[in-house]
């Protein structure tokens, strides 16, 4: 991804806090008066997904990172940008009135925090940056109590399916549509997530293999080809089972039965939500995913 660089009218303008977490400085760029609920419940927010973060991939991605809110009209977290060269920033447009709450369960800042853990792997790949951060920012935020399994759970079987591909559809690498960028994304991470677990026999999944390559890479101010970043984690696993993922998908439009794999992992419909249940074949898969290690 390309940098961004700052005007200094910009700089000015915003106020600096200077916030640590896990080991990793950050510069939090904002004017306090723009905001109708002040900067501590902001400050709050920028830490407590800096947390996340960390707790998922054992420590932050990066030393130091500025994040930036952009004051917008209305209310909510409404969007944001990640960029890594030369420094890592993270720009984030907010709601003038923004509550608490609503910074409480946001999911954005997570999001944009996760690709910062990412070697940069060229836009035809697009789809693994925007799928894992899709995918590690619901399961993160359930590791650390930020949001509820059934919540996530809910919001897979709603969305997941719009990653399916569609006619003309010519593979992950080849199709960059919204749905299959990030829920076609999501849906190779959650089908790697099952499959490491169901190889190692619990003892490792997805989030392992991503540690490894982040502490091999240095994350997104780094080029990797999408070979290097499967292989590595592979590696750290024991498994093949990113680059064999990554080989049916790339050229191919796969469309597996989503809904018999909730239902083996013991996620079953009912009505808009789901019902968690702990008889079912992968329901060991479905804990294990959910457990911080």
């Amino acid at each position: 991804m390309l940098g961004c660089v700052l005007l200094a009218a910009g700089c000015a303008a915003a106020a600096g806090d200077e916030l640590h977490v896990s080991g990793a400085v950050l510069h939090a760029e904002f004017d306090r008066s723009a905001f109708a609920g002040g900067g501590a419940p902001i400050l709050a927010w920028m830490t407590r997904s800096a947390d996340i973060v960390s707790r998922y991939y054992a420590r932050f991605p990066t030393a130091s990172v500025t994040v930036r809110a952009v004051p917008q009209s209305g209310a909510g977290v409404q969007g944001g940008k990640t960029f890594a060269n030369p420094n890592a920033y993270i720009r984030v447009q907010l709601g003038r009135e923004v509550t608490a709450a609503e910074l409480l369960s946001d999911w954005v800042l997570v999001h944009e925090m996760t690709h910062l853990a990412l070697p940069d792997t060229g836009e035809e790949h697009a789809w693994l940056a925007e799928g894992i951060a899709t995918y590690v920012e619901g399961v993160a935020r359930v590791q650390a109590g930020n949001r509820s399994e059934v919540d996530l759970w809910a919001e897979e079987l709603h969305s997941m399916p719009r990653g399916l591909p569609q006619a003309g559809d010519r593979g992950l690498d080849h199709t960059h549509t919204w749905g299959r960028t990030y829920w076609g994304g999501a849906m190779f991470c959650l089908l790697a997530d099952v499959g490491i677990r169901r190889s190692t026999q619990l003892r490792f999944g997805l989030q392992q293999a991503l540690r490894a390559v982040l502490r091999e890479s240095g994350g997104l101010a780094t080029d990797w080809p999408i070979e290097r970043v499967l292989r590595s984690g592979d590696a750290a696993v024991g498994t093949r089972t990113l680059e064999e993922l990554y080989a049916q998908m790339r050229d191919t439009p796969v469309a597996p039965d989503l809904m018999t794999l909730w239902r083996e992992l013991g996620v079953l419909p009912e009505g808009d939500s789901v019902r968690l249940v702990d008889d079912a074949p992968l329901a060991p898969v479905r804990h294990a995913i959910m457990r911080a290690p």
